[in-house]
């Protein structure tokens, strides 16, 4: 917003001149959500512990201390999340770009699905919510219509095209099946993160690592000079993601400073399954599917682990982890939940290195 009002003064105000750098309203962006945040975000606390008070109901079937240590912790923090992205992305960003609007509205309507199955819970006092299939079909249906307007805001034929990293002049023509593939990338990661938020500040850090990365894949994509130096595939308009980008790294560290351990709030399903919604949408529109799946790497073997756990169990009645997903497989080995937070946080940082890398190996 502040884009469109201020940048039509810039012959009349040099300071004006300022709006006009994506890098100034990236980081404008990422500090103003950060300041919402941790302004906000004692207030919402203390409204969610008068509304919960017995907190987010705790998986009985989990480790033994969560029982313990968890119990009264309110949960639907993501709001506090979502809020501080939204505001700030509306102040920063060029309000006429679709790129933005398509991933926002992404992010809210995940954020939606997840605040109805955090109430769901809640009423019921049970760690139950919606139930799986309604949870895929909304996330499906509305990541499809994603999908398709933005393969409609992307030119031929890079809209129904798939990258490969590594590899430069690489795009393999998918037509009509691309929106379903990037349907999956949206639903997948969406439910990626949600696995993955099992305990204090796991999932957080790895999402603000990899809104990091594509803050700065959108950047270079965006920017036809730099996108033909690295030789990757100019998509006009998708800079403005870098705004976004930035906006969820503020939010995201303005929640972990309270989410740190022992944390006062969880982001609950209102965030997680918005914030891998988000990262999978942003992905798509950079055309940067593969990556994704690179740089959150740590999502995708936790949520792998989730499905070898459940198909070898129904073939053979037995385990392959001790639980899962992995987080809690190395709880019950007797890692600590700081040890286990931290490295996992330290894989998700080699993650994303090898993720840059393939903006330059080509």
């Amino acid at each position: 917003m502040l884009y469109n009002l201020i940048t039509p003064l810039s012959e009349q105000f040099i300071f004006a001149n300022l709006f006009r750098y994506l890098t100034f309203r990236a980081g404008a962006a990422c500090i103003t959500s950060l300041v919402l945040a941790l302004m906000f975000g004692p207030a919402m606390i203390r409204r969610l512990r008068a509304l919960q008070r017995d907190g987010q109901p705790i998986r009985p079937d989990g480790p033994e201390r969560h029982l313990v240590e968890k119990k009264g912790t309110p949960t639907m923090g993501g709001m506090l999340i979502l809020a501080s992205l939204t505001i700030s992305t509306l102040l920063w960003a060029d309000l006429r770009n679709g790129f933005v609007w398509v991933v926002l509205l992404l992010t809210l309507s995940y954020g939606a699905i997840g605040f109805v199955d955090d109430y769901i819970k809640l009423s019921k006092s049970h760690h139950a919510g919606l139930s799986s299939r309604g949870k895929l079909i909304l996330q499906s249906l509305l990541g499809l219509a994603a999908a398709v307007v933005l393969v409609w805001l992307t030119r031929e034929p890079l809209a129904t095209g798939l990258t490969i990293p590594f590899l430069k002049d690489v795009l393999i023509p998918l037509g009509f099946a691309f929106p379903l593939l990037a349907m999956l990338v949206m639903v997948g990661f969406s439910n990626a993160v949600n696995l993955t938020d099992g305990l204090d500040g796991l999932a957080i850090v790895p999402t603000i690592i990899a809104a990091g990365v594509f803050a700065l894949i959108a950047y270079l994509v965006g920017n036809r000079v730099f996108a033909d130096y690295l030789q990757i595939n100019f998509v006009p308009g998708v800079g403005e993601l870098a705004i976004f980008c930035s906006a969820l790294i503020g939010a995201g560290l303005g929640f972990l400073w309270f989410n740190a351990p022992p944390a006062a709030v969880f982001m609950g399903d209102t965030g997680s399954l918005a914030l891998g919604g988000a990262l999978g949408a942003v992905a798509v529109a950079v055309k940067h599917e593969i990556v994704l799946g690179i740089v959150g790497g740590l999502f995708v073997v936790e949520t792998v682990s989730v499905i070898i756990q459940v198909f070898w169990y129904k073939r053979t009645k037995r385990r392959v982890f001790l639980m899962a997903p992995l987080h809690h497989h190395f709880e019950k080995k007797g890692w600590s939940e700081p040890t286990i937070v931290i490295r996992f946080w330290i894989v998700s940082m080699i993650l994303a290195l090898i993720g840059l890398a393939t903006l330059k190996i080509r």
